[in-house]
């Protein structure tokens, strides 16, 4: 089975939570805070959105950033999912 995005959404599958702070502290479950970097899994078409013409920005394995609350959580076959509008997602992250 997999996800296929309509319109301006993107499936997005979140990036693993630090484990430590950069001071070396380990985090228990419930401090750590969710990540808001994920990778692109599936990109919708775009075209015409609520009356306006949509191009879609990024493409599957992209890294990016998204908004903190947005979205939709989807769990497939034991695999999480989230799914954004395009513009919850705030950037692209480059190497």
């Amino acid at each position: 089975m997999k996800l296929v995005p309509l319109g301006d959404k993107v499936v997005l599958r979140q990036l693993v939570a630090e484990e430590t702070t950069k001071s070396g502290i380990v985090l228990p479950g419930q401090a750590k805070e969710k990540p808001q970097q994920a990778e692109v899994i599936a990109v919708g078409p775009g075209g015409m959105v609520d009356g306006k013409e949509v191009t879609m920005q990024v493409k599957t394995g992209d890294r990016v950033i998204y908004s903190k609350y947005a979205g939709t959580e989807v769990k497939l076959e034991e695999e999480e999912y989230i799914i954004v509008k395009q513009s919850d997602i705030v950037a692209i992250v480059e190497d």
